[in-house]
């Protein structure tokens, strides 16, 4: 009896319990103002829920403080300096970055006359003549990190650490071209060429010099139509004034004649 009494008097004490239970269990509860992504919301102003990033801030580890080292230019202007010392390590791994990705416009020897520019595409830059030898370092960075003219950008497949190192290569590449015995450092014992070759193997002609094909494909002006900045025109067929060549080529009805054997 005892039971049954405990059993009724505290039914209403439960029911009480219950209900305070479910008076704390709002809707918003069920359905969240949680943001969803791309969906609108009344919380912030502009009615977006995903929110910008702060002005003026990087993620942790991307932070270029270097900007030379990233850009090529200093105050705006390209400079003819490495940001890390070069050695043979960083020479080694600028030409095998050239012979992937340069040789097949500008050809092993830089002189711009690559595979498919002799299959018909657009002029190559030859790196010994006069005008690319006189560009800085900070150029070659700058153009494989944004284009020029016809040629693409290349950051995608270089890191700029391969791109300062394909720069150092094409520097050494253009003195290797025109090295003088007197510049040699003293102590270091000079071979030739044509000896290293058949020490290797090789046949005679590769120490030969070699030559730059009948028709230029560089120091064509600028041409504006060509995109920004101007490049040479697409064909050596486009009216262009007189120029002199270096090594005693010269430019007659719109082509550069280089003489054989011409460096």
């Amino acid at each position: 009896m005892k039971r049954i009494r405990y059993a009724i008097a505290s039914r209403p004490l439960a029911v009480a319990i219950v209900a305070l239970a479910c008076a704390g269990c709002r809707q918003d509860m069920q359905d969240q103002p949680k943001f969803v992504p791309q969906r609108s919301t009344t919380f912030f102003t502009d009615g977006r829920s995903v929110r910008p990033q702060v002005a003026r801030t990087v993620a942790r580890g991307q932070l270029d403080e270097d900007s030379f080292f990233y850009t090529g230019l200093i105050e705006g202007k390209e400079a003819d300096l490495m940001p890390f010392p070069v050695s043979m390590q960083v020479l080694e791994r600028g030409q095998e970055r050239f012979n992937i990705y340069c040789t097949p416009c500008h050809s092993r020897v830089g002189n711009g006359a690559g595979m498919i520019v002799q299959r018909g595409f657009k002029p190559a830059g030859n790196f010994h003549s006069a005008r690319i030898l006189a560009e800085p370092l900070g150029h070659y960075f700058y153009v494989m990190t944004n284009g020029y003219g016809a040629m693409p950008d290349y950051s995608a497949q270089l890191t700029p650490a391969d791109r300062w190192s394909v720069a150092a290569y094409i520097r050494a590449l253009q003195i290797s071209q025109n090295a003088r015995e007197a510049e040699v450092p003293s102590g270091v014992q000079v071979q030739n060429l044509k000896d290293i070759a058949e020490q290797e193997g090789l046949p005679g002609s590769f120490a030969e010099p070699w030559s730059l094909p009948e028709t230029a494909v560089s120091a064509l002006p600028p041409d504006a139509s060509q995109g920004t900045p101007g490049m040479a025109p697409a064909t050596a067929d486009s009216p262009v004034p007189a120029l002199s060549q270096p090594g005693g080529g010269a430019a007659t009805g719109g082509k550069i004649v280089a003489p054989k054997g011409a460096k």
